[in-house]
């Protein structure tokens, strides 16, 4: 696929292609980051923030919109960053590429946890409204509380989730009774916890390191 917003320096394959849980029929959910010319910036009517398209389940952010976003831990963009599916990059998002390290901080633990608990409580709102339970809500509350956990440990953003596939697919497609996943939850609640406790990620992301990126970007903008 060749097809990006105009000057988009970054675009991958996010969602289950990237998770390793696609099958036959999932779709290709692509996300990107495109850098507007800094001359743009001058006039009363700013670049966009983001841009849907030109494709379904395609969507991009304007570079400073989406270092905030990575900053504040936020588990959708830092994916972006960390799937092993790109499909196109320029120097400028190489470089973010090798920045990425710069994003993270203990702040995942809130914000991985906080969006596992919301979905989680989503679930559960649904079932005693309808009877009826959201499993792939369910599957991908399960997959941030291992992801969060991980980064925390490890310094890298878990995306490819392979090795626990056929338990994740299970839960999504009703295999798995709904108190085993609550129990799975809370364990990992508790796992997510104790990473948090042990973490050698810093308490600040590195804003200084994404400023100088960025004013490069934005310098480069002007030739």
């Amino acid at each position: 696929m060749t097809d990006f917003p105009p000057h988009t320096i970054l675009a991958v394959v996010v969602g289950s292609r990237a998770y390793g849980l696609d099958g036959p029929d999932s779709d290709h959910d692509r996300r990107g980051v495109y850098a507007a010319p800094t001359r743009a910036f001058w006039h009363l009517d700013k670049p966009p923030t983001h841009l849907d398209g030109p494709h379904d389940e395609q969507f991009s952010w304007e570079i400073e919109r989406f270092c905030t976003l990575a900053l504040q831990a936020n588990p959708t963009v830092l994916e972006v960053l960390w799937s092993p599916l790109v499909e196109h990059a320029t120097a400028d998002g190489h470089e973010l590429l090798g920045a990425r390290a710069a994003f993270l901080s203990r702040h995942v633990a809130h914000t991985y946890g906080a969006y596992a608990r919301d979905q989680l409580k989503r679930v559960a709102a649904r079932r005693a409204r309808t009877g009826e339970t959201n499993r792939k809500q369910a599957m991908h509350m399960i997959r941030l509380l291992l992801a969060g956990a991980h980064v925390l440990r490890t310094g890298e953003i878990l995306v490819d989730v392979r090795p626990l596939r056929d338990r994740l697919l299970l839960i999504k497609n009703g295999g798995e009774r709904w108190e085993s996943v609550v129990s799975w939850a809370d364990e990992l609640q508790a796992d997510l916890a104790a990473a948090e406790a042990a973490s050698e990620l810093p308490d600040e992301p590195d804003r200084a390191a994404i400023d100088a990126l960025l004013t490069g970007v934005r310098e480069r903008g002007l030739k």
